[in-house]
C-alpha cells in the first residue's frame, strides 16, 4: 500500500485516465470531508469515477467517504469534487494522500476548496458551527511528514514554496460576504492538522489551544500545501463536529462526526455555492 513518492509520469497517467472518462474541463476542485458528501449530489451532468478505477490511485477506506470523483457543473462552474478523501492514517504515504490534488493540477484546476469535519478547540465553538480556515498548523509536516519531501516536481512548482498566505485572502473575503448575506454565523480560525487516527487526549487539546489552534482534524493541511505548491488558490472550511474534550469528561466517536455532518453540510453548501456564483 505504501509508495513514498509519486512521479510526474504516474500523476499524468492518472490524469489521462480521468480525461478519458469525462468531457468536462473542471477549473475548481472540491474536497469533501467526513459526513460532508452531500454537496456532491448537487453536481449536474455529473460523471462518476471511483478512485479504484484510476492507475496508482489510493482507495478511501473510511466510513463517510464515498471514494470517487464527481465531475460536472455546480452554480455555473465546471467542478471536480472529491467525494471522500484519502488520509495518511489509512496507511498511505503523503504522496498518495495528495495524488488527487496533483491530478487536479494536471487537469487545469486552478482553485481548491477543502472541507473537513473537525473538533472545536476554541471554547466558543459548538457542534454544528462552520469555521473559515484562515491559517493552519502543519503538525504532521513539523514531525517530518511534509507532502513535498522527496524529489521536487519542478514542472509543477518550486522547491521551497511560500506558505505565508496558504488560504487565499480574496476568497476568504468572498466567503465572509456570502455567509453574512445567508445569515450564517461563520466562525474563523486556525486549523491544526494531526495524523490520527486516534482522537486527541485532553493534554493534546490543551497544548493545541495554547499553540493557537481553534479546530483540529486529520486532513486538509497536506492537500493545501500541495495545492499551493502548484499555484492553486485555496479556500478551506471546517465543520465543527464535536467540542474539544479538554478535561476528559466526554468520549468522542466517529459516528458523532458523521451525525454532525447532517447539520453542517447545508451551511457549507450555501457558502460554497455562493462563492462559486461570485468568483
Amino acid at each position: 500500500m505504501m509508495q513514498t513518492y509519486i512521479s510526474l509520469e504516474q500523476i499524468d497517467e492518472a490524469a489521462h485516465a480521468v480525461q478519458t472518462r469525462t468531457s468536462h474541463k473542471p477549473r475548481v476542485g472540491l474536497i469533501l470531508g467526513s459526513g460532508l458528501n452531500g454537496l456532491a449530489d448537487s453536481v449536474q451532468k455529473a460523471d462518476f469515477i471511483p478512485y479504484g478505477d484510476l492507475p496508482h490511485f489510493p482507495v478511501s477506506t473510511v466510513e463517510g467517504h464515498a471514494g470517487r470523483f464527481v465531475i460536472g457543473d455546480l452554480e455555473g462552474r465546471s467542478v471536480l469534487v472529491m467525494q471522500g478523501r484519502i488520509h495518511y492514517y489509512e496507511g498511505y504515504s503523503m504522496g498518495q494522500v495528495t495524488l488527487p490534488v496533483r491530478v487536479m493540477q494536471r487537469l487545469g484546476v486552478e482553485t481548491l476548496i477543502v472541507t473537513n469535519a473537525a473538533g472545536g478547540v476554541h471554547p466558543a465553538f459548538i457542534p454544528g458551527d462552520v469555521m473559515l480556515i484562515t491559517d493552519n498548523l502543519n503538525l504532521m509536516g513539523m514531525s517530518g511528514l511534509n507532502p513535498l519531501m522527496g524529489p521536487n516536481l519542478d514542472e509543477i512548482g518550486p522547491r521551497f514554496p511560500d506558505m505565508s498566505q496558504a488560504y487565499d485572502r480574496a476568497l476568504c473575503d468572498l466567503a465572509r460576504k456570502v455567509a453574512k448575506e445567508a445569515a450564517i454565523n461563520l466562525r474563523e480560525g486556525v486549523y491544526a492538522g494531526l495524523s490520527g487516527p486516534s482522537f486527541e487526549s485532553p493534554a493534546d487539546l490543551r497544548f493545541l489551544r495554547l499553540a493557537g489552534a481553534d479546530a483540529v482534524g486529520m486532513s486538509t493541511v497536506p492537500e493545501v500545501i500541495v495545492g499551493r505548491h502548484g499555484g492553486m488558490r485555496a479556500l478551506g472550511f471546517s465543520g465543527i463536529s464535536n467540542k474539544a474534550n479538554l478535561d476528559g469528561s466526554t468520549v468522542t466517536t466517529h459516528q458523532e462526526v458523521i451525525e454532525a455532518g447532517k447539520v453542517i453540510t447545508p451551511k457549507i453548501e450555501k457558502i460554497i455555492r455562493g462563492v462559486l456564483r461570485e468568483m
